[in-house]
């Protein structure tokens, strides 16, 4: 028997309490899904989402009686969030599938546990852990644990026509699971259905693909989606620019320490074009904040690796740091990928990390005057007024900020004169 029943997660006593809620006078409850996954590869555990047999208002009943705060979150899907000291269990009935159409699904309730099983995406998410502990394979997911094969359940073909999102999740999983090659039946079936992503929400191809693209390494993810055509499908600017900058990019971050960022590894696989990003950011619907630092990036100016500190500086006031830290660090990624061996690029490597950091600590100055000053110093309202404080502020960024405002004031009055 497989179980994980000493995880120091599963001897909580808030689950304890939920799953002897659940498991009491005929019913049953059963841990299910990523937790159960996480444990067994030995990776944290986060979420634990727990299935039962009994009905939501069942749940919801049974809750009330023993003080336990219960939200109907999903009703209709059968889920009902119950809360013990602040924190979040997930509560779900058993379901089958009535009808499906690819982007969204009818459910009946159920108290079939393999029928359940069976309604999920892929063999490593349909494990369940008993009151005891002990790990129930209805699918077949222990041993794709084992050997970390992604796998869809049952036939491929028809869990993707279930949901086409399937295709974005089998390989995100694969990115953050998976090892070797893909399963073959799972490959053939994504590439088939991949025209079928055009169907779903942007807002829902967009979450996938940003989780997929924040896995430690999404390279081989990535390399197998292109294969197959099912990045083109989402991603058309990659299709001449390619991902070939990935590998490089994932080394840096692993070497340097850097957070793995979505959309730095996004920027690296699409070209630098403003026009192509803002069509992106437009039909993937990214935050506005998400597009603003794409926006950034492409707007950029280049930064030539061997300028000297006050012509960066400079560069930096005018440009901003964000993009041209993006810039930065994907002209390292590419320059470490080419080092090994080469003087010249090592050198280059170490140029573009000392702007890197100069740009990451880079605190923008503040130009000592404004409008107000120009209008004191006697000019009316008008165009006349930025002109004026847009050339001082020009002239003293060329000088490297040195001028106060003072000596500013004092040459605001020689160009009033």
């Amino acid at each position: 028997m497989t179980g994980i029943a000493e995880q120091a997660w599963f001897r909580d006593p808030a689950l304890g309490r939920i799953l002897a809620l659940l498991n009491a006078d005929g019913g049953e409850g059963r841990v299910v899904g990523g937790a159960v996954r996480n444990s067994l590869m030995g990776l944290p555990v986060n979420d634990v989402d727990i299935a039962t047999t009994l009905r939501p208002e069942a749940v919801m009943e049974r809750a009330a009686a023993a003080g336990i705060k219960a939200v109907p979150t999903g009703l209709e899907h059968g889920t009902v969030t119950l809360v013990i000291d602040g924190r979040p269990f997930e509560v779900t009935t058993l379901r089958t599938d009535v009808e499906t159409d690819g982007r969204h699904a009818k459910v009946a309730f159920s108290a079939d546990w393999k029928a359940d099983a069976e309604r999920r995406d892929l063999t490593i998410n349909a494990l369940y852990a008993d009151a005891d502990g002990e790990v129930v394979d209805l699918v077949g997911g222990l041993a794709d644990i084992e050997t970390r094969n992604i796998r869809f359940i049952g036939d491929a073909a028809r869990r993707i026509a279930e949901d086409h999102l399937r295709i974005l999740r089998f390989f995100r999983f694969f990115a953050y699971y998976g090892s070797g090659r893909p399963d073959a039946e799972g490959l053939k079936a994504c590439s088939l259905a991949r025209s079928k992503l055009t169907t779903l929400s942007a807002e829902r191809v967009w979450s996938e693909l940003r989780k997929l693209l924040g896995a430690d390494d999404p390279g081989r993810a990535l390399l197998w989606m292109r294969q197959v055509a099912v990045l083109t499908e989402i991603l058309p600017e990659t299709e001449r620019w390619g991902i070939d900058a990935i590998p490089s990019l994932i080394a840096t971050e692993k070497a340097l320490g850097w957070t793995p960022d979505p959309l730095l590894r996004l920027a690296a696989i699409v070209p630098p074009d403003a026009a192509r990003v803002e069509a992106l950011a437009a039909r993937l619907k990214l935050s506005n904040a998400e597009a603003a630092t794409l926006r950034a990036w492409t707007m950029a100016a280049p930064v030539n690796d061997d300028m000297s500190p006050a012509a960066f500086e400079r560069l930096l006031y005018r440009n901003g740091a964000d993009g041209i830290t993006t810039r930065l660090k994907l002209a390292l990624a590419v320059a470490r990928g080419k080092a090994e061996g080469d003087f010249d690029d090592m050198a280059r490597s170490a140029r573009l990390i000392k702007l890197l950091d100069r740009a990451v600590q880079w605190q923008k100055p503040r130009f000592p005057l404004n409008g107000g000053d120009v209008i004191s110093a006697g000019v009316a309202s008008g165009p006349r007024v930025g002109e004026l404080l847009a050339g001082l502020e020009n002239q003293w960024v060329e000088e490297n900020f040195v001028s106060d405002r003072a000596a500013l004031l004092a040459r605001l009055q020689e160009r009033v004169q």
